[in-house]
């Protein structure tokens, strides 16, 4: 259901939330840290707690707020952003991405081998 629901943003709010906030502390939660409006139609917030197995959102939908709240299965968890300072917009495929498990950040790293103190092949001593 959380996947199929039309959002025209989806915003996460980066780092740990207490997640026994209601809808009216999450909502003074995205205005006092991030300067953002919550109560904006058609924008999901969505925020994570300690656990990383589950979420919270909320959602205006012009008459009323939603709510919302998705736990994984036990063994899976979100990959979820820690730094608390910001607040990112996700397009649609990093949110269907991250309720499948997966990252959003980039996790392929350039690797170069321990050389001892010599120059690598890239790196020729001239």
């Amino acid at each position: 259901m959380l996947k199929e629901l039309p959002f025209r943003r989806v915003i996460i709010c980066c780092g740990r939330v207490d997640l026994r906030r209601g809808i009216d502390g999450l909502t003074a939660y995205v205005r006092l840290n991030y300067g953002l409006e919550p109560l904006e139609k058609g924008t999901l917030f969505l925020f994570c707690g300690i656990r990383n197995d589950r979420i919270k959102g909320i959602f205006f939908e012009g008459a009323g707020t939603v709510m919302l709240y998705y736990r994984l299965a036990p063994g899976n968890h979100f990959q979820w952003p820690r730094s608390q300072e910001e607040a990112r917009e996700i397009s649609a495929e990093q949110y269907r991405r991250l309720l499948e498990g997966f990252t959003l950040e980039g996790t392929i790293r350039e690797v170069f081998p321990k050389t001892g103190g010599q120059a690598g092949p890239c790196h020729e001593n001239k």
